[in-house]
């Protein structure tokens, strides 16, 4: 009785929209045809060519009187964007002073105020300056950017300095720079990742470009040289080596690109791609948004959320760590 009910209150409230002949109906007449042209509209929205011409004129005066509405609104949200892009510009700013002070303690070119009652003696014998492996620890306590450091890049993350990120001047999107301490890894002093954006608001990405990583000799994290064990009995008894691609989070450096005729990639490697790229700009947002702003809270684990913390510990305690190419393949020791 209800839904009837209610059927019956949807028809008098259009009965005004209704044809003459309407009137004479009866009430579940009158609700059927309601509905009738609840469906023709749906079918007609799916028309953009000519859609308000098709619609019947009281219809048509009202989604006018809409449209005029969000003209008015879209003036109000242009203006709520540039005032907010100003606003960033200008408490970024301000963040930078905050910044610097972090950059000196972390790397032990001042020390913190707040250490006046440390034992002069005992923080001298400790030999260490600073915060020793402070942006890797960060980033590992992320469990989004956790995922893509291997131990292997721990030896060369460990050599970070800062994190910075800034605005692109002449286009929308950001860039990230990692800068680098004198390290046996690789010869670059910062690394840099550019996000061109389509548009900031809707997260839409043009593309994104990495700096060419420049490794030592025998040093690179994106690659691993193996060595194959000769078969027992073989008269050849030098290693076959061979080099491949691994897991890594320098390839962060190296992001997925859109091919140039883009007509020619099949659905399936269009889809995959288009995972990658969301995945990435997904990290490189993490780090601008969460990393660098509210680094030392990811340092401490006071900024990982409780639910993170216990799934790691669930994935500890169900990874047996086997690899069975580790079995057949031996990695060179190029240490």
């Amino acid at each position: 009785m209800s839904d009837q009910k209610d059927q019956v209150n949807t028809a008098d409230n259009v009965g005004s929209d209704l044809p003459a002949a309407a009137a004479v109906l009866s009430a579940e007449d009158r609700a059927d045809l309601v509905n009738a042209i609840k469906n023709k509209l749906h079918d007609l929205a799916r028309d953009h060519s000519g859609f308000l011409e098709k619609l019947p004129p009281n219809i048509r005066k009202r989604v006018d009187v809409l449209r005029e509405i969000q003209g008015q609104y879209d003036e109000l949200e242009g203006q709520f964007l540039e005032e907010r892009a100003a606003l960033e510009a200008k408490f970024h700013k301000l963040y930078e002073p905050l910044y610097n002070k972090r950059y000196e303690i972390v790397n032990g070119m001042v020390e913190a105020e707040n250490e006046g009652t440390v034992d002069k003696e005992t923080n001298e014998s400790a030999g260490d300056k600073g915060i020793p492996h402070f942006w890797l620890l960060a980033m590992k306590n992320n469990e989004a950017i956790a995922k893509e450091i291997t131990e292997r890049d721990e030896g060369a993350l460990q050599y970070l300095k800062d994190v910075k990120w800034s605005r692109l001047e002449d286009a929308k999107g950001f860039k990230l720079e990692f800068f680098f301490d004198t390290n046996p890894y690789l010869s670059n002093s910062v690394l840099t990742k550019t996000y061109h954006m389509i548009s900031e608001d809707e997260h839409i990405l043009e593309n994104a470009i990495g700096t060419e990583i420049e490794w030592f000799p025998g040093k690179s994290l994106t690659q691993k040289i193996l060595k194959k064990k000769p078969k027992k009995g073989s008269n050849d008894t030098k290693p076959i080596i061979k080099t491949e691609e691994c897991e890594s989070f320098f390839h962060f450096f190296d992001p997925p690109q859109l091919p140039e005729d883009a007509e020619e990639i099949d659905e399936e490697t269009a889809e995959l791609l288009q995972s990658q790229m969301e995945q990435d700009y997904e990290i490189g947002s993490t780090i601008r948004e969460k990393i660098i702003p509210h680094a030392v809270s990811w340092f401490t684990g006071e900024a990982v959320p409780i639910d993170d913390e216990e799934e790691e510990q669930e994935v500890e305690e169900d990874d047996d760590g086997d690899d069975e190419e580790e079995e057949y393949y031996v990695e060179e020791n190029d240490e």
